[in-house]
């Protein structure tokens, strides 16, 4: 059963909710972080993104993590950061595109982790997961959320909701995306003993975004065990818990820059059949929006995407020849294995330098604009993943291609600090 935990978060002092607050560290270069920090000197990319400053060091010099301590530090001793007086959970509201999202800021325990309570459907790589576990050690803080996803009985989610509905956020900003964001604090005691116990029910929760920031915490904790420098808090990390049908998952669009061995758009779409696609011309597509509905028939199961290329959308599809295999059936699986690898030669679509990736929340205006400019040949967009087929392969232990999903919504960091010196 799933055990959250209450803290005493550290947040924007008053008056500064609405320029600490950043985009994730992992979202931007250590270039786009640099303009940002110009634009605005208070961002919490200082913390989460210290090489932004330090361009003369490499990027996990020692000393490059000691910035991020002496910032956060700085930034509580001037009044721009506090700690809240007393433990509590808080509520995270975000509305975008005029949809709400609502999900609880609390604290899990690394060995929910560990013992699978808490389930993951991606790989970690350990140089990010090193450079995560040096950075959170150093500042003594989970200075991210991870997105976490439970199955709700439909009791827990409207519960949460029905929190704010009487009162003010406590910290609220808007991103340069339009997105607004909110914190409430919840400190009354009847009303996180109930929280406490809606959750007791909950068998797991999934990773939905933050696999990095989750192990990084799990190391932090194992390796300050080891060292006699642990605490209580070092064995917790800061999470937010949505309803697994209260999130919205974008499809990952691949974009390739050149089309291998054949010499014209027209010779790859002949190909494509042959390799048993279906393959027709869509016509015109909103290129404000960031999907495209299928034509094919969905009354089997079916792979449906579509390609971008020599002004032209098609949409390529074929039947699914084993539903019951639910990573070999999904749609980037086998455009992997007979498309980019099979008809391109694209075999790593973790290193090929020919193979790039855009995030689902860009409109396929982004995705012409790149191929019609010349620095792609291909762009591919493709349909979301079921947020249920998701959570079926976490169940089953089971590892997601590269850039499956893109989940939202995308959480602020700055706004919710858990410290764990």
């Amino acid at each position: 059963m799933v055990q959250i935990y209450r803290f005493a978060a550290v947040r924007p002092g008053r008056g500064y909710s609405e320029k600490i607050p950043s985009v994730p560290y992992d979202v931007v270069t250590a270039e786009e972080a640099r303009e940002c920090i110009e634009e605005n000197p208070l961002s919490f990319l200082r913390v989460s993104r210290p090489d932004a400053e330090l361009p003369g060091l490499a990027p996990h010099d020692d000393r490059v993590y000691q910035r991020s301590r002496e910032v956060f530090d700085g930034m509580l001793a001037d009044g721009l950061m506090q700690r809240d007086p007393q433990p509590g959970m808080y509520v995270y509201r975000a509305v975008q595109d005029g949809e709400e999202f609502i999900g609880l800021v609390c604290c899990v325990a690394t060995e929910d982790y560990e013992s699978r309570r808490i389930r993951r459907h991606e790989l970690t790589r350990y140089d990010k997961e090193e450079d995560r576990t040096r950075h959170i050690d150093a500042v003594g803080a989970n200075t991210g959320l991870v997105f976490l996803l439970y199955r709700d009985s439909g009791e827990i989610f409207p519960y949460v909701r029905s929190l704010i509905d009487e009162t003010g956020p406590d910290g609220s900003t808007t991103s340069g995306s339009g997105v607004l964001h909110q914190v409430y604090r919840v400190v009354d005691e009847a009303v996180l003993s109930r929280l406490e116990g809606l959750f007791s029910s909950v068998p797991e929760t999934y990773i939905a975004d933050g696999h990095h920031r989750a192990k990084s915490a799990v190391n932090v904790a194992e390796r300050r065990r080891s060292d006699g420098r642990f605490t209580e808090e070092a064995g917790k990390f800061m999470v937010v818990l949505f309803a697994h049908d209260r999130v919205r998952i974008h499809g990952y669009s691949r974009l390739v820059s050149d089309l291998g061995g054949y010499a014209t758009p027209r010779e790859f779409i002949e190909a494509l059949p042959k390799s048993g696609w279906n393959v027709r011309a869509y016509g015109k597509v909103d290129a404000a929006g960031y999907q495209i509905p299928p034509l094919a028939a969905r009354d089997a199961p079916v792979h449906v995407m579509h390609f971008y290329l020599d002004g032209t959308w098609y949409e390529v599809s074929r039947p699914i020849a084993d539903p019951a295999d639910l990573i070999g059936s999904l749609d980037v699986s086998v455009l992997q294995k007979d498309v980019l690898e099979g008809m391109l030669g694209i075999s790593d679509p973790r290193g090929d330098p020919r193979l790039h990736y855009m995030g689902g929340a860009k409109p396929l205006s982004a995705l012409e604009r790149l191929v019609d400019s010349g620095r792609y040949a291909l762009a591919v967009a493709m349909q979301p993943v079921r947020v249920e087929t998701v959570l079926a392969i976490a169940d089953m232990d089971g590892v997601m291609p590269p850039k499956s999903t893109w989940f939202e919504p995308k959480l602020l960091s700055g706004l919710v600090v858990h410290t764990i010196d």
